[in-house]
């Protein structure tokens, strides 16, 4: 087996892969995973980065008292002997000004002017949805991405489907859980306002007039050993929480 290592202090985990019988990938071409050392924001930035190869999340042990399953010998014995779980989770994907942008996490319209609302009309599977909304944006998530963004939100998560979240809207407008097969359709009124997806670095500028469509993608994420993240054994150093505290079981 050979792996990619990504995030913080990554080169710590080498001398630990050798151990257990793993090498070091020199690139993606080779790698059978990514071993993503970090946590949540450092998954979604390898999935953007080496898209169709399995990510491996790793908790840094400077950060987290791990439970003895997801000690990293252990973990990655599991790994080397093929005995790891394997867990798929859906992308979404929007479409605006011909570009195509993936998320693990969430796809979120925002106002680019703290001083000023975006304004935007939608339509869900060609129907129109509500009046013209004002607001600070809309935030379509994942059930992965759910835990974040989208609970700060709507004080909720979802666990399967597509997530609406209405951002400080101005009128009374209520979220929505869409099957996974939904489309979604949006039209900015008034701008200025950002497309970003996920924790990307350039957010894609939008005015008046423009359009983006958001639906499943027809890829999904193959993250191997998830439960990593989701451990409620497993606790962070500082605060005593479990690792898995902010995610649906």
């Amino acid at each position: 087996m050979k792996a990619i290592v990504v995030g913080r202090d990554a080169e710590l985990l080498h001398p630990k892969m050798l151990d257990a019988g793993i090498e070091v990938a020199k690139d993606s071409s080779e790698a059978d995973a990514v071993f993503c050392h970090g946590g949540d924001g450092t998954l979604i930035g390898a999935e953007r980065d080496f898209p169709g190869v399995p990510k491996v999340p790793v908790r840094p042990d400077v950060l987290y008292a791990k439970c003895v399953r997801h000690e990293i010998p252990e973990l990655f014995k599991r790994l080397s002997r093929g005995e790891h779980t394997s867990t798929r989770l859906p992308i979404i994907e929007a479409v605006a000004k011909r570009q195509s942008i993936l998320a693990l996490n969430d796809v979120v319209l925002h106002n680019a002017k703290v001083t000023s609302a975006v304004r935007y009309r939608m339509w869900i599977n060609a129907k129109p949805y509500s009046d013209i909304v004002i607001g600070d944006g809309l935030v379509v998530s994942t059930p992965f991405g759910s835990t974040g963004y989208y609970r700060s939100i709507t004080n909720s998560v979802i666990r399967v489907g597509i997530g609406l979240a209405f951002n400080n809207s101005t009128e009374s407008i209520n979220h929505l859980v869409l099957e996974d097969t939904a489309r979604i359709e949006v039209e900015v009124t008034r701008g200025p306002g950002l497309l970003v997806a996920d924790n990307m670095l350039e957010p894609l500028p939008l005015e008046q007039g423009d359009r983006i469509v958001i639906h499943r993608a027809a890829v999904d994420a193959e993250v191997w050993e998830i439960d990593s993240l989701l451990c409620m054994d497993c606790r962070n150093r500082e605060t005593g929480k479990s690792a898995g505290h902010l995610h649906v079981r």
